[in-house]
């Protein structure tokens, strides 16, 4: 893919502060275009943009908390004319469904669901043809998880609300796909399920190991470009084979 294959184009990362958002940036920056960097932390904000930039690409940071309208309604402001938009943040409590806070749901739905939804109402009437939609979802959406019901649910709405804003946006030239990421190498991840066990639960896997942030990167990048210009409404799968098991 060429380097400069994005070039001219301005693109949004929710949560793109760690992880898997960051990950995107570097790699969307990478091919050319402009990034807006998002996120609550402003210190790791800066370290995104400062990789980006170490890099030779060109991103700006912009502090929000999807979790507050407000923020959102800042955010659609400041961040300008937008060609790429990936709906990544996300809060995830991994516990029972008994032990769920109200307002731990609350706050799921929050930035999951209502901040993805919101951002491409203001965005995407905007973005004009050639534009897209990346909206990270998970294996969650799709597989029983006994500690994940209420993070499962809010990333099946989204991979739903993918479908309906390719319909809805189609005939702007805006395309929604999105992405169904497994068992994901992450920083925060590690704080509550160790190396070891990532690496012997997913031994058995076709792709016999945990993803990282590049890897689903990778799909994101693709989803971004021309070349998947015929493609729209779909879930992309990437975990390794662990939803075919």
């Amino acid at each position: 893919m060429s380097i400069q294959e994005l070039a001219g184009q301005r693109a949004l990362v929710t949560g793109a502060t760690s992880g898997i958002g960051r990950a995107i940036a570097r790699s969307l920056a990478a091919s050319g275009a402009e990034v807006v960097v998002t996120g609550r932390r402003a210190e790791l904000g800066a370290e995104t943009v400062a990789l980006i930039e170490g890099d030779g690409g060109r991103a700006t940071f912009v502090p929000a908390d999807l979790g507050e309208l407000d923020d959102l309604e800042r955010l659609t402001d400041e961040a300008g004319d937008i060609a790429i938009l990936v709906n990544n943040a996300g809060f995830y409590p991994m516990v029972p469904t008994v032990a769920l806070t109200a307002a731990e749901y609350q706050r799921m739905y929050d930035v999951n669901l209502r901040s993805a939804y919101f951002l491409t109402a203001a965005l995407a009437p905007k973005m004009g043809a050639g534009s897209t939609i990346i909206n990270i979802s998970s294996t969650g959406a799709r597989l029983g998880m006994e500690v994940a019901s209420g993070y499962s649910g809010t990333k099946g709405a989204l991979e739903s609300m993918t479908r309906a804003w390719a319909v809805e946006f189609g005939s702007l030239g805006v395309r929604s796909n999105a992405i169904c990421a497994g068992l994901i190498r992450t920083d925060k991840l590690l704080e509550t399920f160790p190396e070891e066990a990532m690496q012997q639960v997913s031994a058995s896997w076709p792709v016999a190991r945990p993803g990282t942030p590049e890897d689903i990167a990778e799909v994101a990048l693709f989803l971004a470009s021309p070349r998947s210009s015929y493609i729209t409404g779909t879930v992309i799968v990437a975990d390794g084979g662990l939803s075919i098991l």
